[in-house]
């Protein structure tokens, strides 16, 4: 299991549309002139590539590339690359945006960026693969870069594609760039710690939320939905604050015991059985739309996005909700839980520790110097408490949600920088 640099869930009729939405409601708080909203509204860079590939039974296929550069105000650019048989220009564009704002958001000196290539992974060999991630990175060696844009992985992609990109991006440079991409393996200059840094994030900003409520981690009621890295990972992590996690879930359902279930021994029981909880004995079986509505003090929606509509809304009882997934709650939900009273970290904030651990191995192979885990660990927490707190201040300030103010924040940063730095002539 690795660190991936996921986007939310887009609008599929205008993906970069529904993005813009989130915009234009801070941008009108702000008061942002309209010089800045076109500028900050639309991408620095787009790039479109052909993509020839001499497949295995020797014919000859062409894929399409992209990569999109939203912002390189703050610092150099930074995405995840996908490969995925839809993926379009609009989406890309989409993506590119919102990691504009998630960077700002935990602070890291990095602008957004996102790329893709439209081809099933699943349909290629190994051989395939390397062969269409090594030509598609010769395409973009006037693109990436160090100092100019930093790609990691994300969805139909894994370390060893960033290995591939590192050593094409090397070979041509005639000497070994470790800091062109992150999220590779820790032999070749990857971070300790990136596997659990994003439900590390999700913990550290939730225990912080708590403290803010006056709720103690000890015996509260903590509800996870999803067993995958980022829901195992916090729920492991809440266990050991002391907290009571009363119910989790993965595909085979839900799982709740109200004295508690033994983390680490569901853990241990996935592990063992295909990564899947099926026919685990330390909880009852119930259904995830139940497991959802359990009365708890902290709900961490770490599976798939939709998970919260206005349908289940009215029946949510979680104090907090987490968003260790993208995109768990629908839009339309958001004003109901509000009216509930629930403290909602919205995922652009929650499960940033990722994207925060990407910069940290920027960092490590720019030096030539690595950390140990528990350093990283340290340094995440850090930046991921300290994020919440100026989110936190924002939303105080506005008097809106928490969602709202981490894009104002994030806006906010990027129009206060771009207007320091003047538009060069």
């Amino acid at each position: 299991m690795y660190y991936k640099e996921p986007g939310p869930k887009l609008d599929k009729e205008s993906p970069f549309e529904s993005m813009m939405e989130r915009f234009r409601f801070a941008a009108e708080l702000l008061k942002l002139d309209d010089g800045t909203f076109q500028y900050l509204s639309n991408p620095v860079k787009q790039v479109t590539v052909s993509i020839p590939v001499e497949m295995d039974d020797g014919r000859l296929e062409v894929f399409e590339g992209y990569r999109v550069i939203h912002d390189n105000v703050l610092g150099p650019s930074k995405g995840g690359l996908r490969f995925a048989p839809d993926v379009n220009i609009d989406e890309v564009k989409a993506l590119a945006s919102w990691m504009t704002w998630k960077c700002a958001v935990v602070n890291v000196p990095f602008g957004g960026a996102k790329g893709g290539v439209r081809c099933n992974p699943r349909e290629l060999s190994p051989r395939e693969l390397e062969r269409l991630t090594r030509r598609f990175t010769a395409s973009m060696l006037e693109v990436f870069g160090p100092d100019e844009d930093i790609p990691a992985p994300d969805m139909g992609t894994n370390e060893h594609t960033m290995a591939w990109i590192m050593d094409t991006y090397s070979m041509h440079s005639r000497k070994t760039v470790t800091a062109v991409v992150t999220g590779k393996p820790p032999i070749i200059g990857g971070s300790l710690g990136r596997r659990e840094a994003t439900g590390r994030g999700v913990v550290t900003v939730t225990l912080a939320a708590m403290s803010k409520l006056g709720i103690s981690p000890v015996n509260a009621k903590v509800v996870v939905q999803g067993f995958g890295n980022v829901g195992s990972v916090s729920a492991k992590l809440m266990y050991e604050q002391g907290a009571r996690v009363i119910g989790v879930s993965d595909v085979s359902g839900g799982y709740f015991n109200a004295e508690g279930i033994d983390i680490p021994a569901a853990i241990e029981y996935a592990a063992q059985n295909r990564f899947s909880l099926e026919g685990f004995t330390g909880a009852a079986p119930i259904s995830n739309e139940e497991l959802l509505e359990l009365e708890c003090d902290v709900l961490i929606p770490a599976a798939k996005e939709d998970q919260i509509s206005r349908v289940n809304a009215p029946n949510i009882k979680a104090k907090i909700i987490s968003e260790g997934a993208n995109g768990p709650i629908t839009a339309n939900a958001d004003a109901i839980l509000e009216e509930k009273g629930v403290l909602v970290i919205p995922d652009i904030l929650a499960n940033a520790g990722g994207v925060t651990v990407s910069y940290f191995e920027w960092v490590q192979d720019r030096q030539g110097y690595f950390w140990t885990e528990e350093r990283v660990n340290r340094r995440l927490n850090r930046m991921m408490r300290n994020a919440f707190q100026l989110i936190f201040d924002v939303k105080e300030e506005y008097n809106i949600t928490l969602r709202q103010a981490a894009y104002v924040y994030a806006i906010k940063k990027v129009a206060d920088t771009l207007k320091l730095r003047g538009i060069y002539a």
